[in-house]
């Protein structure tokens, strides 16, 4: 019998979906191929952290997000450090150091360290209670405070900002957002759609302060923020203030490694840093063509090949990812995907049923699909999404095409064709 060859060392850091996406899809390729190290900086598992709001809002637990639970580790011989948050790598002797002074050496190195939320560094943005909003422990520290306090602010009109304020509005805060936007959702919907969800989140009880800059956070006297000032002299009242302005990709560690790196670790289409061949990073802190994805579905496509090279196998290639939108907020759908603002030289296809709530946008240029906006009917969503994707002539569907993949069940309304505005 042939001697077996000895395994090499593949070390993970970052603990999240992106990075154990990975190792579960070279599991299945090359099971064998390597000894697998995986440091995480929070003290938990795998989890799924697009299922924070949920929790926050009380329709999930904790232990219900968890992904691949500690003994998942164990029965695939993977080595897991929790609560160890990397700190040095030497690429010389490809050797990883994590705070406490644990090290792995390794063979491959795969970064998914993700994203840091962006904190507007405005006066008293370090008062106890003001937090950013990303993970278990911060999420842990609204429910608490929801328990002690009454007045909150969400700084942040996007996705997780509103997620954030309806978690909050729900176990009974009075929540005011703050958005620098001339409207919610400026990056996923247009200025019709965002409209009606202001409606909809104003009739829960949300209240909103729009195209409005945040001032200072004002303290209490006691080190605890008491309002948020705003640059156009308006104070809200704030026992609790959350910072939902956007991510930034987490290239701390990479810039110290000497990675190059610009909005994230600059990666080919084989998620290998352009710095050096033995590291591969997906994620949030990859930046791919000038793209750093902080939407799931292109971080599990990222994975897939990335575990493909791992594996030696060579022959995949991740050429980027088109994405969609979808807002995690029970009772209200929206979703969006493309062009659904229209730019120069498309036309729009727009269905308004005001009786139902529901609002359709399509855009086209020429006979091909190019952007969706819908909101109160998300049902034929991916439908769109797939016709996005596809770039072929919708011609022959075109005056049914706003009513969906099944036309008859859902004519309802008026669409209206027009060209788009420049």
């Amino acid at each position: 019998m042939k001697p077996m060859k000895p395994r090499k060392k593949l070390v993970v850091i970052g603990n999240g979906m992106a990075g154990v996406r990975t190792v579960e899809e070279l599991l299945k390729i090359a099971p064998d191929l390597y000894d697998i190290t995986v440091f995480g900086a929070e003290p938990h598992p795998n989890y799924n952290r697009i299922m924070l709001s949920p929790v926050l809002a009380g329709e999930q637990t904790l232990d219900e997000i968890v992904l691949n639970r500690v003994e998942w580790y164990a029965e695939h011989g993977i080595t897991l450090h929790m609560g160890k948050a990397v700190t040095e790598v030497d690429r010389s002797r490809r050797l990883v150091t994590a705070a406490d002074g644990t090290q792995a050496s390794y063979d491959r190195l795969l970064l998914a360290t993700g994203s840091q939320p962006f904190v507007l560094p405005v006066p008293g943005h370090d008062l106890e209670g003001v937090i950013s909003y990303r993970d278990i422990a911060d999420t842990q520290a609204m429910i608490e405070a929801t328990q002690k306090h009454r007045h909150a602010v969400v700084i942040g009109g996007g996705l997780l900002g509103l997620e954030a304020a309806n978690g909050l509005n729900v176990r009974g805060m009075s929540v005011t957002v703050v958005h620098i936007g001339e409207w919610l959702l400026e990056r996923q919907l247009d200025r019709e759609a965002a409209q009606l969800l202001k409606t909809t989140l104003a009739e829960r009880g949300l209240q909103f302060a729009l195209h409005a800059h945040t001032a200072a956070c004002l303290d209490d006297g006691q080190g605890r923020v008491r309002a948020v000032a705003l640059k156009d002299g308006r104070e809200i009242p704030a026992d609790l203030v959350v910072m939902a302005a956007g991510i930034r990709p987490d290239v701390r560690l990479a810039t110290a490694m000497d990675l190059q790196c610009n909005r994230g670790v600059l990666v080919n289409d084989t998620l290998q840093s352009l710095t050096d061949p033995r590291i591969y990073a997906v994620g949030e802190c990859a930046n791919h063509r000038g793209t750093a994805y902080g939407l799931v579905a292109p971080l599990y496509e990222q994975a897939v090949v990335c575990a493909n090279h791992l594996a030696d196998f060579g022959i995949g290639r991740y050429l980027g990812s088109q994405v969609s939108t979808k807002l995690k907020v029970t009772g209200i759908d929206l979703f969006s995907a493309g062009d659904f603002m229209g730019a120069e030289g498309t036309d729009q296809i727009v269905l308004r049923d005001p009786v139902r709530g529901v609002y359709k946008k399509l855009v086209l240029r020429g006979d091909v699909l190019v952007g969706a906006c819908l909101y109160g009917d998300i049902h034929d969503g991916s439908w769109y999404f797939d016709l996005i994707k596809q770039a072929q002539s919708v011609g022959p569907q075109r005056d049914t095409l706003v009513f969906g993949a099944d036309p008859v069940s859902d004519a309802a309304g008026t669409p209206a064709s027009t060209p788009a505005a420049g």
